[in-house]
């Protein structure tokens, strides 16, 4: 359906919610929409961090030792491998794979061919790596799941003493992040509909991008007023099939009178470089959806080693991102757009359908993507308002207010390309690449980094790596879009 499916959601309200009494024993649970839910509270984790995070170092790990965390999951509907399969391509295949060859002619036919495969399998080592501490920290604070930002705040809870006090604000530094980069995909989303919708109409009457936006913008709030995703299945199930026969006719287009390979330049210049990292990350960055499918699953032995459910979505990933962007690249060389779907023959009909069906395809799966940020903001603002007719009236104007702000964002940027690259840059890196390394790390400390330490210099060159493309990629984007307005 989408690259970020907010079956990811594990609510983070948490952060933003006042106290609340002591929680019993979590139980995890799927609701009936499939959706996935949070089985605990910010209490009972601080309230365990209280009672042997800090406290008996010798006993919780004896306890740690014979607690199993999947023996303690209750699922009212586990995933099998196959389906959790679906799910992880789903979370990871999107408006990312369109903006791939845009991504090959920043960084040159063969850069791009093998910086894309090494991307790839340094994205698939950091969720192995988030896997692996969520693991450790499960049985650390004997819970039967952690999501992503429980992770962060467990692993600074019982890491070292200086870095305890900093274990909240580490979880709402990746709630945060969450939130901005799902509001980024929401932008993407509403310019990738406007462009391709124009570009359609082009070819019978002009209008600028920004009027197609408006018009767009009633229907989008009027479709983000549903806040059952039940509701949403067959929407969800539309923009799937309408998004796979896209991809399909797309690469059909691409193959057919492929020019010769030095038609196109090998390697594209150091300037551009950092436009093909925030490209390639934000493609990649399916991080948030790993642990929620990993804790769904009725068999998460089966989630991770080699031929496991995480490598075999996570090659596939890989090699139809390089295949699109390769292809894409050497076809319409150095006039590849933002998305491929805009080089396609503009006169032809099978064309124009393929770029109404992706349009319409994105157009509904937005309120998927817009699930995330707005239920993460939703639980602070409904506890300012006391009776229930105030709340519900503060969460319909929340949801007016964010789907505003990110057509807001989109008018101001309408260069697609530089809005990919620059979500990439800035938040995807920071959940992909420098998240992971920190929080394993962290959680190690204690027990050790192998043997020449070797897990520690792997993890700082990751995190070096994150470093670099996040200052770079998010420097490299905005130059991009101030050099787009000013000309």
């Amino acid at each position: 359906m989408t690259e970020r499916q907010p079956l990811l959601l594990q609510s983070d309200a948490s952060d933003y919610e006042g106290s609340r009494g002591s929680a019993a024993r979590p139980v995890r649970s799927s609701p009936p929409d499939n959706t996935l839910v949070n089985v605990h509270s910010e209490d009972s984790l601080a309230v365990h961090a209280a009672a042997s995070g800090s406290g008996d170092e010798e006993h919780g790990a004896t306890d740690k030792s014979s607690y199993n965390p999947t023996h303690h999951r209750t699922l009212e509907h586990p995933t099998s491998n196959f389906d959790t399969l679906v799910h992880l391509l789903k979370g990871n295949i999107g408006t990312g794979i369109l903006a791939m060859p845009d991504a090959f002619k920043n960084a040159g036919l063969y850069v791009g061919l093998f910086g894309t495969l090494i991307m790839g399998a340094i994205c698939t080592h950091c969720m192995h790596m988030l896997v692996k501490c969520s693991h450790e920290l499960c049985q650390r604070f004997q819970q039967p799941a952690l999501n992503f930002s429980e992770v962060a705040y467990c692993s600074f809870e019982s890491g070292p003493l200086g870095l305890r006090r900093y274990s909240t604000l580490a979880r709402r530094i990746i709630t945060t992040f969450l939130f901005i980069t799902q509001i980024g995909f929401c932008c993407v989303y509403f310019l990738f509909v406007a462009l391709n919708i124009k570009d359609v109409m082009d070819h019978y009457y002009k209008m600028p991008v920004q009027i197609y936006l408006l018009i767009m913008l009633g229907p989008m709030i009027l479709l983000n007023l549903v806040r059952n995703l039940k509701y949403l299945t067959p929407v969800s199930l539309i923009a799937a099939l309408l998004t796979v026969a896209g991809l399909a006719i797309s690469f059909s287009y691409m193959l057919q009178d492929l020019p010769d390979v030095h038609t196109v330049k090998p390697v594209a210049t150091w300037a551009t470089l950092p436009l093909y990292f925030g490209t390639a990350i934000y493609a990649f960055e399916g991080i948030g959806v790993v642990l929620p499918l990993e804790n769904n699953m009725r068999t998460p032995e089966d989630f991770g080693g080699t031929t496991g459910v995480l490598n075999t979505g996570m090659v596939i990933v890989a090699c139809l991102y390089t295949a699109v962007g390769f292809f894409g690249y050497l076809k319409y060389g150095e006039h590849v757009e933002g998305s491929i779907t805009l080089n396609l023959p503009q006169g032809e009909t099978l064309s124009q359908l393929v770029r109404i069906s992706m349009a319409v395809a994105i157009f509904l799966s937005y309120t998927l993507q817009f699930y995330v940020p707005v239920n993460i903001v939703e639980p602070f603002v409904r506890s300012h308002f006391d009776t229930t007719q105030a709340k519900d009236l503060s969460a319909t104007v929340l949801r007016v207010v964010l789907v505003t702000f990110t057509f807001l964002l989109a008018t101001c940027i309408p260069n697609l390309g530089s809005i990919i690259s620059l979500v990439g840059a800035v938040s995807s890196s920071a959940l992909a690449l420098i998240a992971p390394p920190i929080i394993e790390i962290i959680t190690f400390y204690n027990v050790g980094y192998g043997r020449y330490n070797w897990m520690l210099c792997k993890d700082f060159l990751i995190l070096i790596f994150g470093l670099c493309g996040f200052v770079f990629g998010t420097w490299a984007s905005l130059a991009q879009i101030l050099n787009d307005r000013t000309h």
